[in-house]
């Protein structure tokens, strides 16, 4: 672990956590100032789709962000067992191991599961999302663009974000 990270008391993803904490609020604010400022040029339904696209865009991040942090949850929980079951283990009566593989860990299975069920809610997740845009094409087609912009506003968050932890590095890794 890093010597400043020791020095502090906290873990080397503690920053990276805060920043994906911060990235849906963020989003949200920049929709809502995209919004006020399309309502003196355009029109307050055009300020709507905007915020809309916004909160959908951050409310689906948000989700992104608890499946996969889940599936990760899953990986640490197997290096635990892994490490727990590289110990040392006293041999029973006939001579066998307790921990003596016949066949697939429990936690593999689990993880198997996991992972089928975290591409299905991604699988999911894409289909609403297509979904929200197909609804808004078929009844309101001439403001498909303001809520596209209001769901893209990830994207200047990002690098705003980025640049940030950029300026924030003390040295470049070579």
């Amino acid at each position: 672990m890093n010597k400043a990270y020791k020095k502090w008391g906290q873990s080397p993803f503690s920053e990276e956590e805060r920043i994906l904490s911060r990235v849906p609020l963020e989003m949200l604010a920049l929709s809502f100032l995209i919004a006020l400022a399309s309502i003196f040029l355009f029109s307050l339904l055009t300020a709507v789709f905007i915020l809309a696209g916004g909160a959908f865009s951050a409310l689906s991040f948000v989700w992104l962000k608890k499946s996969v942090s889940r599936l990760f949850f899953l990986k640490n929980e197997e290096q635990k067992q892994d490490r727990h079951l590289a110990e040392p283990i006293p041999f029973v009566k006939n001579g066998d191991s307790p921990h003596k593989e016949k066949g697939r860990s429990p936690l593999f299975l689990v993880k198997k599961k996991a992972l089928a069920s975290g591409f299905a809610l991604y699988c999911l997740r894409l289909l609403l999302i297509l979904a929200v845009f197909f609804i808004i094409i078929l009844l309101f087609s001439k403001k498909i663009i303001a809520f596209a912009a209001g769901f893209s506003v990830i994207i200047p968050v990002f690098l705003v974000e980025a640049s940030i932890a950029l300026s924030r590095m003390k040295q470049w890794k070579s």
